[in-house]
């Protein structure tokens, strides 16, 4: 699947749907590495992460980082360090339903090219 910078926010919301399997199964510490590699996680921020002493807490901390992050890649490089650390079923799981949602949402027949949801609701 192809992932571009129009999808962070549509990943942001795909991520906290999963937000309970992921920081029941995945192990912070390599995703945070790759994270302040790629300048999504500032200095001060991997310093504090590191200071957590459980793997799920860790996790938690980094998701409510995340989600405030104002980074324009944060959840598109957040998914490449899931595939480069072997978490392809979580993967799987958020490129299923952020199909889901792009299948739900089509191009108006506006001239400004908006894009508008198929569901009323």
């Amino acid at each position: 699947m192809q992932i571009d910078k129009m999808d962070n926010e549509a990943l942001k919301q795909v991520f906290r749907n999963l937000h309970f399997k992921i920081t029941n199964d995945v192990n912070p510490d390599s995703i945070i590495d790759v994270l302040l590699s790629k300048n999504i996680l500032c200095d001060n921020d991997y310093y504090e992460l590191r200071r957590v002493p459980d793997s799920r807490s860790r996790c938690r901390d980094l998701f409510a980082l995340l989600y405030l992050s104002s980074h324009p890649e944060t959840f598109i490089q957040l998914r490449r360090a899931l595939l480069q650390y072997k978490y392809d079923w979580i993967v799987d799981d958020i490129d299923e339903q952020l199909a889901s949602a792009t299948a739900q949402l089509h191009l108006g027949d506006s001239a400004d090219g908006r894009l508008v949801s198929v569901n009323s609701s």
